[in-house]
């Protein structure tokens, strides 16, 4: 039977209608066992769905929290996304995926659009160096937690930072290359307009810094301001800079690219040009992908804990969602792990 109401499914049950209503919002109450059965199986026989716009009207909850992201082609968001869903399922929760392709309209559109749907909480995933755009919602009551991202000044106070260090995380990569003898380092990246490439940049600075070397005197390549960046551009980006570097009369030994997609593309640039990555020329990235692992040779990056970080995400979002409180700001700081694989190698003799 299609289109059963509460009503029948009590009916069928032999209980009050307010019974069935308990049952379904996990509130059981006292309930015996049996009765609890009767219901399951009422619901069962009658294939009754509870309609979720009638309880958000009575709630003025919706049980579905929204996820935008820059770009699903970089496996990085993929796999935060399954993370994100799993603990949310875990709590009764969906997510609502929007790929926002690091377009500051259609990032503005998805949010007021999730927002008209009734969606009050989203993990926003932005690259836009400021929130400006979603200060209104809000001020309205629209829950916010953004993810790879640091609190800047200016943030709604309202709102929940959750990132990795940036900052330690480039030190590591950029440490590590010094360690193995490298002083000719570049850096790798596309224009730095969003908060976390200006902190992973900073970090390679301050690693050379630390290190005796001068930060002015360091190779940086970096795209245009109004250069697509997409994650699938950002590996050819990568290949495009390598080969600019190693046309270079002074080459660099090593670089450090800005995630793991750029550090693929910038191998590809290293082997196109006749060298090889780990032994002529050392890569690091940023992220683990999936891939980091698969390259040939596995690529060397800094890992960043994606489980805990995602887990977090949703864990302060459904808080600020249930409270009847306002939320009040909050920032998670995570540490990042550099983990060491065949794209990096002693510094090589000149060429």
């Amino acid at each position: 039977m299609s289109g059963a109401t509460i009503h029948q499914v009590a009916k069928a049950a032999g209980v009050s209608p307010s019974t069935v209503s308990n049952f379904l919002n996990g509130r059981p109450g006292r309930m015996l066992p049996e009765t609890r059965a009767r219901v399951e199986e009422a619901i069962r026989h009658l294939g009754y769905r509870p309609n979720r716009a009638a309880r958000q009207l009575r709630t003025g909850r919706v049980q579905v929290v929204g996820l935008v992201v820059p770009s699903v082609a970089n496996p990085f968001w993929g796999a935060f996304a399954l993370h994100l869903e799993g603990a949310a399922l875990a709590a009764g929760y969906h997510v609502l995926l929007c790929n926002s392709a690091r377009d500051p309209e259609r990032e503005r559109a998805y949010i007021d659009e999730l927002w008209a749907d009734g969606i009050r909480g989203v993990v926003l995933c932005s690259s836009l160096p400021s929130l400006d755009h979603v200060l209104p919602l809000v001020e309205q009551g629209l829950n916010l937690v953004a993810f790879d991202r640091t609190a800047q000044a200016g943030d709604p106070s309202r709102m929940v930072n959750i990132s990795v260090d940036n900052v330690i995380g480039a030190q590591l990569a950029t440490r590590h290359l010094l360690e193995l003898g490298h002083r000719r380092i570049a850096f790798v990246s596309g224009a730095l307009r969003s908060v976390n490439r200006r902190e992973r940049f900073r970090g390679f600075r301050d690693a050379l810094e630390n290190a005796g070397l001068s930060p002015d005197d360091a190779i940086v390549w970096s795209g245009a301001a109004d250069e697509p960046y997409g994650d699938l551009d950002v590996a050819g980006l990568g290949r495009r800079a390598a080969a600019d570097l190693m046309r270079g009369d002074d080459p660099p030994t090593a670089i450090v690219a800005i995630n793991d997609m750029c550090a693929l593309g910038v191998s590809a640039g290293v082997r196109d040009a006749g060298l090889r990555v780990g032994q002529d020329v050392s890569v690091v990235g940023f992220d683990d992908i999936v891939l980091a692992d698969l390259a040939a040779p596995p690529l060397t990056t800094v890992r960043q804990p994606m489980a805990d970080m995602a887990a977090a995400a949703f864990t302060h979002l459904r808080e600020c969602v249930e409270s009847d409180e306002p939320a009040t700001g909050r920032s998670l700081l995570m540490r990042p792990e550099l983990v060491v694989r065949g794209s990096t190698g002693p510094v090589p003799p000149p060429r």
